[in-house]
């Protein structure tokens, strides 16, 4: 289906599973499309209703005008999605990569009175609420040297940002990705998939969402206060994009987290840590469908 951004950017949406089937919401990270969640579709479609969608400017979804990334826009995407795939009293978990996990957050920041009638549970999986540039673990670099950091961040940001990108870079930008997203012994088709996404995804959309992460969570982290339902934390040992000290930093700010997972591998844990991510998100699908309270998830 396609759902209508409030600002008139389509985007792609997919249902899987029973119709009838409590309602799980995926979104994706930067950079990827709804294939990104091609196992936890295929594992959790057996029995409940899984709802993803492409973010504005990936995958199937429309490019919107100069001017149309934004983390409020993020947040009204999402919450667009929700309204149109969700019945009016009907509350799904929600969970995001990435990207999809600063949207969730932005999300519960401009729309915390929808939280409660919209969701059950939240999973945040390699994400990040602030400081983003900063905490990228690109090559390691002096205290002394930390601006020198920042700025080569930003150099990456624009040089794989809005670009097409020529075929003789396609070998070291590929490189580069891989290193970037998944871990050192993350199995190849994994590596593939993550350079298909990114190699798909349009310049304009890479461009737009790159720079608008990096110049609103450059120098501030969102605010947790509107997260208010049991909050699910998933963070992997060797993420350079967003390090496991960034999970933990929202596992201590999110008012009502059940659990802070910390998973082997890199940034990608959906496809690199498959097995340990559904079950986690089946384990919490199923605990808010008996209506009992969330208990406390260990790794």
């Amino acid at each position: 289906m396609t759902v209508r951004a409030p600002d008139g950017v389509p985007l792609h949406t997919q249902v899987f599973g029973p119709p009838d089937g409590y309602p799980i919401v995926l979104t994706h990270g930067i950079t990827c499309a709804i294939r990104a969640w091609a196992y936890q579709i295929a594992h959790l479609a057996h029995d409940f209703r899984v709802i993803a969608f492409d973010h504005r400017g990936h995958g199937l979804s429309g490019v919107p005008r100069r001017g149309g990334y934004s983390l409020k826009h993020l947040a009204s995407d999402l919450d667009s999605v929700l309204d149109a795939t969700l019945a009016p009293h009907e509350r799904a978990v929600v969970a995001g990569h990435s990207m999809g996990g600063i949207t969730i957050a932005a999300w519960s920041a401009r729309h915390r009175h929808k939280v409660h009638r919209r969701a059950d549970a939240v999973a945040l999986i390699n994400t990040t609420t602030g400081d983003l540039v900063r905490k990228v673990k690109l090559l390691p670099v002096p205290r002394e040297l930390s601006a020198v950091r920042v700025l080569a961040g930003r150099g990456l940001v624009n040089a794989f940002g809005g670009f097409p990108i020529p075929g003789a870079a396609h070998l070291p930008s590929r490189r580069m990705i891989s290193m970037l997203a998944v871990g050192d012994d993350a199995h190849p088709s994994a590596v593939r998939l993550v350079w298909e996404l990114f190699a798909q995804t349009s310049p304009a959309g890479r461009g737009g969402c790159a720079r608008m992460l990096v110049d609103e969570l450059g120098s501030r982290h969102l605010s947790l206060d509107g997260l208010t339902v049991p909050t699910l934390v998933i963070g992997g040992e060797r993420d350079r994009l967003t390090p496991l000290s960034q999970s933990r930093r929202i596992a201590d700010a999110a008012p009502n987290v059940v659990g802070l997972v910390e998973l082997p591998g890199g940034h990608c844990s959906m496809l690199e840590q498959h097995h340990e991510v559904n079950r986690h998100l089946r384990a919490l699908a199923e605990a808010v469908t008996r209506r009992d309270p969330v208990r406390r998830i260990s790794s």
